[in-house]
């Protein structure tokens, strides 16, 4: 059954068209996958369908009392309300009904004896039954800690960008809708995350349309493809890997057909070349076809480029890392770390966030100073560090004067490539050339810092994250172009389908200061080391029976940890806090940010521990009292 149509909808930003009148169609049974290059209108779509802005022109129909959750990149919140009011967007009935209860059972804990708070508090336990408050409450708490927030009482003004996105997409996740619209869900999220959140959306019934560049979630998600390309859109019934094969298929009959093209050209150049003359009016004809197939083979490109990489010479001494460590206040994230690199490496890293995967890339590159052992980097050893942030750009200069601010051309095994084509290699046709670098999105900007650090002809490349915010196709224009490098690769990345490209080595971090090494990708790793999920509610007496005992009970440490559990989140949760004051004051200077941040992640991935035992031995509990009530 239909839910949405989108009929000729046109949208332009000044004199920039995106969408040309594109129409669209969502099935209630639909999981859409939106890809296309960044800056051509994949959000703006996002936007326009769930209502939060207009298109220029055209139709859209929905389903009588459709209802849409969306989750933008662009975040509004109540900077001072708690998390958890932010999932129930600020006034939910359920939330002010739990805090009113919890107030007068306050009251009526100092005053048991009055009768007309004992009435009210009847009442109110009542409705909470009724309205199925409590379990709703604690779906939420449990999506936000499989998220990875776990201080529901904190205020939201206080928390990371990252922590804000999580919360947003637990608000979407939680609140009931037809149609689900999200967009790039997977930024910022680790791999034990991404893979909840494919089982959760392939379980939710209703709609979906999603853009994201994680492909493997695209593959193991989505079940139609809709690709915006030059202002249109082009829909394909089929998940990703179909997707690519009837690409591929187009692909080969354009070959073809351009090869006819370029028969036909050089005919009609032989027959120029002796002399056309021009009197009659089929002649006339024949050179006008003759100019157009001449504009035609100019303008020809093709996105399956391959780079002859050319690299700045490297000696024979490399890097090399002996007995390494590194501490954040009393908190180890590194340890006797000992690694010589090769010039021939492709190491993925792996690991929850807030291990200290980006520790060691700064340590690499000389950001950070080790507290232990050495690095010692050849004579020789050029780095280019892609960041997580993208250095300071001014957005007054032209894209082409930011990237000639590097160099001009950029030597190849064949010869020399101009920063002009290195641009329209990685996706920025001639006209963005000339244009203000404040005109770019999000990712294009993203895409042009990559490529200002390609243009230093690097020998050794640092990539922190190098998947988010760049789509598809900017991802396969790298891959491509890792695959010529003539030096090492080492990537922190949550993005598994790039993971099996690039790396040929994992180091996998724990949270126990230990990096281990792995000789594999990440589909050779996960096949050895799958992700251990906590037990559901309903496996849990399955559990117990398994263990013959006839009544589920705790076991000695599991009811001394269940006594204990609520201190240790507090007290995790006050260090988080007093943490992030610290962020907040010290914003200024950015060894000492780099700091915190790093403990910050590592308390956030410690409270996320804790919490993951939190829910077992809550859910536990459930039932064991659930047992004697049922003996009674």
């Amino acid at each position: 059954m239909n839910i949405l149509s989108a009929e000729k909808l046109s949208k332009a930003y000044s004199e920039n068209l995106l969408l040309k009148e594109v129409s669209i169609g969502i099935d209630e049974t639909d999981k859409i996958g939106l890809i296309g290059v960044n800056g051509t209108g994949k959000s703006t779509i996002l936007k326009i369908l769930s209502g939060s802005e207009k298109a220029d022109s055209g139709n859209i129909i929905t389903k009588n009392g459709l209802t849409v959750e969306y989750l933008s990149q662009n975040l509004d919140f109540d900077e001072d309300i708690t998390v958890i009011q932010q999932v129930f967007k600020g006034n939910s009935p359920i939330i002010k009904l739990l805090r009113e209860y919890e107030l007068v059972l306050s009251n009526f804990n100092n005053n048991p004896s009055d009768d007309n708070l004992q009435k009210k508090l009847l009442m109110l336990s009542s409705n909470i039954d009724n309205m199925k408050a409590w379990s709703i409450e604690s779906e939420a708490k449990t999506i936000l800690t499989k998220l990875g927030v776990h201080n529901f009482s904190a205020k939201v003004g206080i928390l990371s960008g990252g922590q804000k996105k999580r919360i947003a997409l637990a608000s979407v996740l939680i609140n009931p809708s037809q149609l689900l619209i999200l967009d790039e869900p997977t930024n910022q999220l680790d791999n034990e995350t991404i893979d909840w959140l494919e089982k959760h959306l392939n379980n939710r019934k209703g709609a979906l349309l999603l853009v994201t560049h994680d492909r493997y979630f695209l593959q193991r998600v989505c079940n139609k493809i809709v690709e915006i390309e030059n202002g249109k859109l082009y829909s394909y019934n089929a998940n990703y890997e179909k997707y690519l094969e009837i690409k591929a298929q187009q692909d080969d009959d354009n070959t073809a057909s351009v090869r006819k093209q370029k028969s036909l050209y050089r005919k009609e150049l032989d027959w120029i070349m002796r002399g056309a003359k021009a009197r009659s009016t089929k002649q006339k004809a024949r050179i006008s076809r003759f100019d157009k197939l001449e504009d035609s083979m100019q303008t020809e490109t093709s996105d399956n480029f391959t780079i002859n990489v050319g690299t700045t010479r490297l000696g024979k001494k490399i890097i090399e890392m002996e007995n390494l460590g590194k501490d954040f206040e009393k908190l180890t994230v590194i340890n006797e770390f000992d690694y010589v690199l090769d010039r021939a490496d492709r190491i993925g890293i792996i690991g929850p966030n807030g291990s200290g995967k980006s520790t060691l890339l700064n340590l690499i590159s000389g950001s950070l100073t080790p507290d232990r052992g050495t690095i010692n980097t050849g004579e020789t050893v050029k780095i280019g560090f892609f960041t997580q942030e993208n250095e300071y750009i001014n957005d007054k200069i032209l894209v082409i004067e930011y990237i000639r601010e590097q160099a001009e051309f950029i030597k190849t095994k064949d010869g020399t490539i101009s920063a002009l084509k290195m641009l329209e290699m990685f996706l920025f046709p001639p006209d963005v050339h000339w244009k203000r670098v404040a005109k770019l999105s999000g990712g294009e900007k993203r895409r042009l810092f990559l490529l200002k650090i390609l243009m230093a002809a690097p020998n050794i490349l640092l990539l922190d994250e190098p998947t988010n915010d760049l789509d598809i196709k900017t991802l396969t224009i790298l891959e491509n172009y890792l695959s010529e490098f003539q030096g090492a690769v080492i990537a922190v990345s949550h993005d598994r389908y790039f993971l099996d490209k690039v790396a040929d080595k994992l180091f996998i971090f724990k949270n126990n200061a230990i990096i281990n090494q792995f000789q594999g990708n990440y589909s050779d790793y996960y096949l050895l080391n799958p992700v251990e999920k906590p037990a559901p509610k309903e496996k849990i007496l399955q559990k117990h029976e398994n263990k013959k005992q006839k009544t589920p009970k705790f076991t000695y440490n599991e009811k001394k940890d269940y006594e204990q559990i609520d201190n240790k989140i507090s007290k995790l949760e006050f260090e988080i806090e007093e943490l992030n004051q610290r962020i907040a004051s010290d914003a200024s200077d950015f060894l000492l940010l780099q700091k915190h941040t790093d403990q910050l992640n590592i308390l956030e991935t410690t409270l996320n521990q804790t919490m993951d035992r939190w829910v077992y031995l809550t859910e536990l509990a459930e039932l064991i009292e659930k047992n004697k009530d049922n003996k009674n």
